[in-house]
């Protein structure tokens, strides 16, 4: 009975750890440590690099890998090049062992967080750019203060970010969701709404129905699929769409608002991007009875594949308690 042959057909499961354990005990010289060095040379591409990851010397972790090559009879690494390649054999048991360890690792971190009784471990965590600039900053520092155990490493960036490709541990993104590999928690509405400055609404005929719009300028966003075509949900449910022109069509939506502020035109945007503005009346809002459709929220992801550990149910937890009355609404936007 090989690790593999265990690995492909228990993977995942609390079962498959404790014959994975056995297996370990029975096994001739079993070491975690040849796995943990095995898998930062893989990750690393040099023994240099991997003798740091692992606070070794480059000598230990060739050690430990020739020692984990003769007990499994395969030869993982190709040593011929300047940096190292995995062989065949080498990804493929990379590709099962790594959930393996990572599975035991996550076991020895529950059981400190039972002995201690609070959080602990390390989150790796993506941000949307500018919704965290205007709004998260102060939580995370707060989830840190009160969370001493739990680090976190954040990228902040409006990009769509892959979970589970890129193995970060938990998420905050805006609108609406459809990976089933991920697990999906809603922390807060996000609305779009439609504002202008007051000298330009003053300036003309009132906007009481979509329809007006065909008359005024419009500020779009070339973010959307379709920057010229707004779609509302009418009073009695009706989704109703019009087209849209303008003098500025961008993917900045700073230069939106900025335009907005001048009086150039109807601005579309969502509602935490302008709350301040609502707030001070510098922009007012336009069609208040005729909500922008896709209206979508705002939700803490974790990838379904990797379970949930103490430090991530607490972030989730966190910023649902902090955002179940959102601070942009409480600003000026509407309820």
């Amino acid at each position: 009975m090989t690790l593999i042959w265990l690995v492909g057909r228990a993977t995942g499961t609390v079962e498959f750890l404790r014959l994975y354990l056995i297996k370990m005990q029975q096994s001739q010289n079993p070491d975690l440590t040849e796995i943990r060095a095995f898998i930062a040379l893989a990750d690393s591409g040099s023994f240099t690099s991997a003798a740091q990851t692992i606070g070794r010397d480059a000598a230990i972790v060739s050690r430990r890998l020739k020692s984990l090559e003769a007990r499994l009879g395969i030869r993982l690494v190709d040593r011929n090049t300047r940096r190292v390649a995995l062989t065949a054999a080498g990804e493929s048991y990379l590709a099962e062992v790594r959930p393996l360890l990572e599975a035991l690792e996550r076991a020895d971190e529950h059981a400190s967080e039972l002995a201690t009784g609070e959080p602990r471990g390390h989150l790796r965590v993506a941000l949307p750019g500018s919704f965290s600039r205007t709004w998260l900053r102060p939580l995370i520092v707060e989830f840190l203060a009160a969370h001493p155990r739990v680090t976190i490493s954040c990228e902040t960036d409006n990009r769509f970010v892959d979970l589970i490709g890129e193995r970060f541990d938990v998420a905050i993104r805006l609108g609406n969701l459809a990976d089933s590999r991920l697990i999906a928690r809603k922390v807060a509405v996000r609305r779009r709404l439609l504002c202008a400055a007051p000298r330009f609404l003053s300036d003309k005929t009132p906007i009481l129905v979509p329809s007006d719009l065909a008359n005024v300028a419009c500020l779009c966003s070339t973010a959307h699929s379709d920057p010229y075509r707004w779609s509302f949900t009418a009073p009695d449910g009706e989704i109703v769409s019009v087209p849209v022109s303008g003098p500025l069509a961008t993917d900045d939506a700073g230069l939106l608002v900025d335009a907005a502020l001048a009086g150039l035109g109807v601005l579309r945007t969502t509602d935490w991007y302008v709350a301040a503005e609502l707030e001070r009346g510098s922009l007012r809002i336009v069609l208040p009875d005729w909500p922008a459709f896709d209206e979508g929220g705002v939700y803490v992801l974790t990838p379904a594949s990797s379970g949930t550990t103490t430090a991530s149910r607490a972030f989730s937890d966190w910023f649902a308690s902090r955002l179940a009355t959102p601070p942009w609404i409480a600003q000026g936007a509407p309820a």
